[in-house]
């Protein structure tokens, strides 16, 4: 339950973070108050960072430069592929890069990427020992009820927006 909670709690920070920076633009293509995109990228990072400190035991250095690598590279896909299938299953255009100086593509960009690196960065010096925290107390009869609300938004998503 613990990467669950994780996952609702970057996927709803996320969320919160875009409806500040951009109130105009929807955050997310789903209907409930989390951009899934988020909580997967924070649990990919969340979980390299474990593997790098227990699998690997890499020392400080290269743990530092491991994390801003996978999130510069990760992340970066993520938000590629979730631009392209947005646009493929329900024909819209949330973001485009485009013009930007050293675009990828429409839905990537090498500033974004470096932006992915630092942002993964903070998020496990200075996010996550808190989030951690908040994850390990919710309780599964939280937790439970949110996936089930989860799935039931993909559901409703899918059929609502693709016809």
């Amino acid at each position: 339950m613990y990467y669950w909670n994780l996952f609702f709690i970057y996927a709803c920070l996320g969320h919160l973070l875009e409806k500040i920076l951009y109130p105009q633009h929807a955050s997310g293509i789903l209907y409930g108050f989390w951009t899934p995109v988020y909580g997967i990228g924070a649990l990919i990072i969340v979980i390299s960072y474990q593997l790098l400190e227990k699998k690997w035991k890499l020392e400080k250095g290269k743990k530092f430069l491991s994390i801003f690598f996978i999130g510069f590279f990760f992340l970066s896909f993520i938000e590629w592929l979730g631009g392209n299938l947005i646009e493929i299953l329900f024909h819209i255009t949330f973001w485009d890069y485009s013009q930007m100086k050293f675009a990828i593509g429409k839905y990537t960009s090498l500033e974004m990427a470096l932006l992915w690196g630092a942002a993964s960065i903070f998020l496990i010096y200075v996010i996550q020992p808190w989030c951690r925290k908040i994850a390990e107390k919710i309780p599964k009869w939280i937790t439970l009820p949110l996936i089930v609300l989860f799935i039931g938004d993909i559901i409703a998503t899918i059929i609502l927006k693709t016809k």
